[in-house]
């Protein structure tokens, strides 16, 4: 049996035998790998590492932070601010982009990340992760605004996560499929363990947050009321639910073995059209589901079609395996 790759030296093939990664792609996304290692092994210190509970502080969007939202923030641009492959971030965790020091001019990448997606189970010892998007910088303008993040998420160059689990296992695409690496600690690198990755188009499993079901708009309740009526509904089948109120978490599960995720719009804040973010979570998600066989909507539109307008743009979402999605966005049609 081969040898399984490290995350650098598949990037590195990538790179010299495929010509899928550019080599200032390839050194940003190893840069994003050991900030990821950095932040495994704060979470995995837990009440040792003095990084539990509240920092008593809030973050752009008036959520209250974390002490490891702030901490793995903080290593993410500390481990990207002097890279010439990066011109700029944004997180969503900052009010404003994070311009990297023109000490490197040439930078051509944009950096996005959600540094601590689920961060209410911090405490709880419960899955959490990191969500990352890459963009190339617009040319034609000097310095970096903006209005350089606002591209649809079709037009990703690379976007993963890192989950924090019983395994810290980081998912890449670069826009040819899904790969998949668990960090050895012996070896102190992540190492392949899956490639080609692809998602079952009909599925079992839902998850959505059913202490919402009141607000929800009629579509996601029709749906979740068929999936609940078993074998002797509309569907024939029993589902069942789950719900980790992790984003990365629920999104590992059903590369894993299918299913599908619903955050949807909802009545208590009817003026907003959803609740995660558009640059930070939807955009690189949906582009590793439909990389794995599956689809990504808002109900009415393919996510990755959306053209952004802020920095920190919410977004209803629905993805997860084919066949199901494509339910769930019918009913918005009213089919």
């Amino acid at each position: 049996m081969s040898k399984r790759p490290s995350f650098t030296r598949y990037l590195v093939e990538q790179q010299r035998v495929d010509g899928r990664i550019p080599p200032q792609l390839r050194l940003l996304l190893e840069v994003v790998g050991r900030a990821c290692k950095r932040i495994s092994f704060a979470v995995n210190k837990g009440e040792l590492g003095d990084v539990m509970g509240s920092a008593g502080s809030e973050n752009v969007q008036g959520e209250v932070q974390k002490k490891l939202d702030i901490i793995a923030n903080e290593v993410l641009i500390e481990a990207n601010e002097w890279g010439g492959h990066l011109a700029a971030m944004a997180s969503e965790e900052m009010e404003g982009i994070y311009v990297v020091p023109n000490r490197y001019p040439q930078g051509e990448y944009l950096l996005m990340f959600d540094p601590l997606d689920g961060s209410s189970n911090i405490d709880v010892n419960v899955s959490i992760g990191t969500i990352f998007s890459v963009l190339k910088k617009p040319e034609g303008h000097p310095g970096v605004h903006d209005e350089d993040f606002f591209q649809r998420g079709a037009e990703q160059v690379a976007a993963g996560y890192c989950i924090y689990g019983p395994q810290t296992t980081l998912v890449l695409t670069v826009g040819d499929g899904v790969a998949m690496f668990t960090l050895d600690r012996e070896q102190g690198s992540f190492v392949l363990v899956r490639e080609n990755i692809r998602i079952p188009e009909d599925t079992k499993e839902f998850a959505i947050n059913m202490s919402n079901m009141r607000h929800w708009d009629a579509p996601i309740k029709r749906y979740v009321d068929e999936c609940l009526a078993g074998e002797d509904g509309p569907r024939g089948k029993n589902f069942n639910m789950r719900w980790i109120a992790s984003m990365v978490a629920d999104v590992h599960r059903i590369l894993m073995r299918g299913g599908i995720f619903m955050y949807p719009w909802d009545q208590r804040e009817p003026n907003k059209p959803g609740k995660l973010r558009l640059l930070y979570e939807a955009n690189p998600m949906s582009w590793l589901i439909e990389q794995a066989g599956g689809a990504a909507t808002n109900g009415k539109q393919r996510i990755l079609d959306i053209k952004p307008t802020q920095l920190h743009e919410r977004v209803s979402v629905i993805l997860g395996s084919k066949n199901e999605v494509d339910r769930v966005t019918s009913y918005h049609s009213g089919i």
